[in-house]
């Protein structure tokens, strides 16, 4: 049977690691980590060496029970379990993390998953966070948004950590792949208004990329700095306020794209028809003029 693998690999030349994605491999666990792979550092390009960690990765539909095993080179037999209040599933689903790291001040770094349950997950992150601190992740796909309280910290290099994440209460659907509300690409040209990272007041024009019944995504905003940041968005004469959820990773193609949720769900700014589900619409009903 197929398997699917995610294997850390450590750069020759500096203290980076990379994470690499192995699919369809008929190999064991065992054997995926007693041999090398060829992997690209962020910082030094294309290296081969040898795992120092590999997690096998349920699928996507896999049962709730069934959970990825892993291996490290620190201790060569499977890894203690985090996170063990529900079953935990292995996936990489990519989110963001923000907050305060103590004297590092505030960060905000696009990760993604290693472990996902109902209670949290494992990411890696640079940031240096210590048990106890209170952050904020965002799951990229369906822009949903919990405070975490971290539960385990493992620096296995000086600039990268596994970080435990625990939700205040379990959430058991934050890591479905699908948004809240369904998205509709529409191009409207909007006036942002907010307090840029200096605290001065700023205006600018923006367009939105999609919308939904709780927000858009807009792009063309280039004073935010950090989720968190509340805005006004202004469409000919309709305006209302909106919270930042994420902002687009600078040098991807979502540079200068920020995704809002409205703070009003009674404030419609748009005056497009949305659809409140993913059920395709009634073929039979005209459209709205």
């Amino acid at each position: 049977m197929a398997r699917n693998f995610a294997v850390r690999l450590s750069c020759s030349k500096g203290d980076s690691d990379t994470w690499v994605t192995l699919s369809d491999r008929e190999e064991s666990l065992e054997q995926v980590f007693e041999q090398g792979w060829d992997f690209k550092c962020r910082e030094h390009g294309e290296q081969h060496g040898m795992p120092r960690e590999v997690i096998e990765i349920a699928p996507v539909d896999a049962p709730a029970a069934q959970t990825g095993r892993s291996i490290s080179r620190a201790t060569v037999s499977p890894s203690k379990k985090i996170l063990r209040s529900t079953p935990r599933l292995a996936l990489r689903i990519p989110v963001v993390v923000y907050g305060f790291a103590g004297k590092g001040g505030a960060f905000h770094e696009d990760t993604e998953t290693i472990m996902v349950n109902a209670s949290g997950a494992l990411v890696i992150l640079k940031a240096k966070l210590q048990v106890g601190d209170m952050v904020f992740v965002i799951h990229k796909a369906s822009r949903a948004e919990q405070e975490v309280r971290v539960v385990y910290v493992d620096r296995y290099s000086d600039n990268e950590s596994r970080i435990g994440i625990t939700f205040k209460t379990p959430v058991p659907d934050f890591w479905k792949r699908t948004r809240k509300k369904p998205r509709v690409a529409k191009s409207l040209r909007v006036t942002v208004k907010g307090i840029d990272a200096k605290g001065n007041p700023f205006a600018q024009s923006a367009y939105t990329v999609d919308l939904c019944k709780d927000g858009a995504r807009l792009d063309g905003v280039g004073f935010l700095t950090k989720p968190g940041d509340t805005i006004e968005v202004r469409r000919r004469w309709r305006k209302a306020r909106f919270k930042v959820v994420w902002i687009g990773q600078i040098g991807t193609s979502e540079s200068n794209h920020v995704g809002v949720f409205g703070l009003r769900s009674d404030k419609d700014i748009w005056h497009v028809e949305l659809p409140d589900s993913d059920s395709p619409p009634d073929k039979d009903k005209p459209p709205k003029k």
